[in-house]
């Protein structure tokens, strides 16, 4: 089958590799209909994350099940599904508190374990996400970046009649924005330096755009707050000027949740870091996407808001793509070339 192997920094591969075989009685093997480009996919190709050499790249992913094992009781051949790509180990204290999130050997697919830029994937069976038909394969790709986000939501005191600032408009930020409405903000600021992405923020639900080349961010976000801030603030540039930057976005009290990742040192300005201090700021740190049971609340939720179209994906991809397409892709991203949105790859389309 047709698949996406990363071997080194910036060595991703077109490859012919062997199809994946029923070997436990839970395994389900899904064709992928489309799969999606993460942002810590394009760390780990251009810094190197932990992977295996050789390894299917990939874990954004939606398909059909072809083959079940005899003990996957919950999932049917036919069945349109997304995955969880996350595996959990279920024995360290994390995991037996439930805290699952927090697992000592958390690992996804893509890293240690096949991944989705193939024509076919394995997973257990509690990893297979059942889609309704309301929601088509495109959007499903987003299962677990929506998933993700809704994750940090719940680590949140918000309340219905919040505002929320979302410091950077990528494909996590956009999502953010989303979910922000869902969760009953009645404002949401979308703050990025690029037009076009505050254009996109625009399109899924953001009230305000402010571009923080044109004012320091944490300024407009006093003038439209009556000097106070907001409830909430998203960090999900993974920037290391905007996660410093952030803390000046919230009111007194308020909260502050790190969604981004930056692969790099930060060093926060006075200024900056006395915000939380006297603002008596909640900061929070927010990483994967499943919980208790497994995979979690995440998965229903995110599933159910898309079937309503409350999740409305759409306005993020910007690019749909052959698989044989991913090495100059991957590429293009690192140098800039041109501009990226979300990214999907059909695997069966070659």
């Amino acid at each position: 089958m047709r698949s996406l192997k990363l071997y080194g920094k910036q060595d991703i591969r077109f490859e012919e590799t062997e199809k994946p075989r029923i070997e436990n009685a839970n395994d389900v093997i899904i064709k992928v209909k489309a799969v999606g480009i993460c942002g810590s996919d394009i760390s780990r190709y251009n810094k190197l994350g932990p992977y295996v050499e050789g390894m299917t790249f990939g874990h954004e992913f939606s398909g059909e099940v072809v083959e079940v094992g005899a003990g996957a009781n919950n999932v049917n051949v036919g069945d349109r599904v997304a995955g969880c790509p996350t595996f959990y180990c279920g024995k360290c204290e994390s995991c037996q508190k439930g805290e699952l999130a927090r697992c000592e050997s958390l690992t996804v697919i893509g890293a240690r374990h096949p991944g989705a830029y193939a024509e076919y994937v394995k997973l257990p069976a509690e990893n297979v996400v059942i889609l309704p038909d309301s929601v088509d394969y495109d959007t499903a790709a987003f299962v677990e970046p929506s998933a993700v986000v809704v994750h940090g939501f719940y680590r949140t005191t918000m309340q219905p009649g919040a505002e929320v600032a979302v410091m950077g408009c990528g494909n996590i930020g956009l999502l953010a924005i989303q979910w922000a409405k869902i969760f009953g903000a009645k404002k949401v600021y979308a703050i990025d330096i690029d037009d076009e992405k505050l254009a996109v923020a625009k399109e899924v639900g953001a009230d305000v755009l402010i571009n923080s080349l044109e004012k320091p961010a944490h300024e407009q976000i006093l003038e439209h707050t009556n000097g106070t801030g907001v409830d909430v603030a998203i960090e999900s540039a993974g920037s290391p000027i905007t996660s410093a930057q952030v803390f000046a976005l919230p009111k007194k009290g308020g909260e502050v949740v790190f969604m981004g990742i930056p692969y790099a040192d930060i060093n926060i300005e006075r200024f900056y870091f006395e915000k939380i201090v006297r603002n008596e700021l909640t900061v929070l740190g927010s990483w994967n996407a499943i919980s208790s049971p497994f995979p979690g609340k995440e998965w229903s939720t995110t599933v159910h808001y898309m079937s309503t179209g409350q999740i409305n994906v759409k306005p993020i991809i910007s690019h749909r793509l052959h698989l044989r397409q991913g090495p100059e892709t991957f590429n293009k991203i690192i140098n800039r070339e041109e501009s990226f949105g979300k990214v999907l790859f059909y695997p069966e389309l070659g």
